[in-house]
């Protein structure tokens, strides 16, 4: 078994006894039992206990940006792209058993995983940040760059915020995310707005 293959298996373990018994029925010995591996495997792989519930978060955020890839292709303006990828994140986060359970778990007593989440949540906002910046480039934007990554930050976090607390239907909250981009842009010349 190759060493990502592994790791593989011991995230989707978690996420399995965390969606059935909350974080605090996570333990390094309960994965290693379901893996099929020594406990010292498992840490050997993924560190710390706090390590695994990073680990866990980092690799549903990715499943998220997946997403918000596939929400900016072929999209012919950034509002669009913008709306296409908040609905497509937050229908996964509603329909995810897997995200329900981190999230449930997160509003736990006890857990290392409301932290990661809501007060230090750099390495997500890094990874989403960095995803989303790279997504809007092409559109170039006659906007300074200081202003777009303050837009994409704000966005981020209030489309992260949803999946935490869900307010609304997927659609709506897109909507009214796009609906401020667009205003922005509106009071913009007309020329940068479509792709490069």
């Amino acid at each position: 078994m190759t060493e990502s293959a592994l790791r593989e298996r011991i995230l989707d373990a978690t996420a399995g006894i965390t969606v059935g018994g909350g974080w605090a029925a996570v333990s390094m010995g309960k994965v290693a039992s379901v893996v099929g591996v020594s406990r010292q495997t498992v840490h050997t792989e993924v560190g710390t206990k706090a390590e695994l519930a990073e680990a866990l978060v980092i690799r549903e955020v990715e499943h998220f940006l997946a997403e918000v890839v596939a929400g900016f292709d072929e999209a012919p303006d950034v509002p669009t792209a913008i709306e296409r990828s908040i609905t497509r994140v937050l229908e996964r986060a509603a329909d995810s058993a897997r995200v329900r359970g981190v999230v449930a778990a997160a509003h736990g007593a006890d857990t290392e995983l409301l932290p990661l989440l809501t007060t230090r949540p750099q390495h997500l906002l890094e990874l989403a940040t960095a995803t989303v910046r790279g997504l809007v480039a092409p559109f170039a934007l006659p906007l300074p760059q200081v202003r777009i990554d303050a837009t994409i930050e704000v966005i981020v976090r209030v489309t992260l915020s949803r999946v935490m607390h869900p307010t609304g239907s997927p659609a709506d909250v897109a909507e009214h995310l796009a609906w401020m981009v667009q205003t922005v842009l509106d009071a913009l010349p007309r020329s940068g707005r479509a792709r490069a």
